[in-house]
């Protein structure tokens, strides 16, 4: 299952680094697709979409679903 969101506050690849780091602290096998650009967050898991946006925000950015 895929969840996309959008992160308006991901700027470089820095963030781009923290989030994905985020992201497989919630599932170590997730696939990440990171697009700064476009500020896009394409995550590929089993797990539920809100414990990626709660990771993602507990790093410090600001999800919005997609």
């Amino acid at each position: 299952m895929s969840t996309v969101f959008t992160v308006n506050d991901m700027t470089c690849n820095h963030c781009a680094s923290v989030i994905t780091k985020a992201v497989k602290d919630v599932d170590a096998n997730a696939r990440v697709e990171i697009a700064v650009a476009d500020k896009r967050v394409v995550i590929d898991s089993a797990f539920p979409a809100q414990d990626f946006s709660e990771a993602i925000a507990d790093a410090g950015y600001t999800p919005v679903a997609a």
